[in-house]
């Protein structure tokens, strides 16, 4: 079973976006990197599957698991693995 894609729709200059970043890579995820800033189509995209106007914002598949403290607080819960499909 092949592991779900990750994006993080981010923008430089943002805290939280490096947070999330470090918290995924501390964990061994790969993930796609999207700087919204840089490209305004990807930005009103964003804005359009997250409902959200800020970032980062983290999609695990199709699953929209929100911004930094929603990724924490998965990740505390131990919900990030069951989504990534570690066992």
């Amino acid at each position: 079973m092949s592991k779900p894609e990750v994006k993080v729709y981010s923008s430089r200059f943002c805290g939280y976006c490096v947070a999330a970043e470090r918290l995924l890579s501390s964990k061994g995820i790969e993930y796609q990197l999207i700087k919204v800033d840089e490209d305004p189509a990807m930005f009103d995209y964003m804005i359009e599957a997250s409902g959200r106007r800020t970032v980062p914002q983290i999609f695990i598949g199709k699953h929209h698991v929100g911004g930094f403290d929603d990724l924490s607080a998965i990740n505390q819960s131990g919900e990030l693995d069951s989504l990534l499909g570690a066992s």
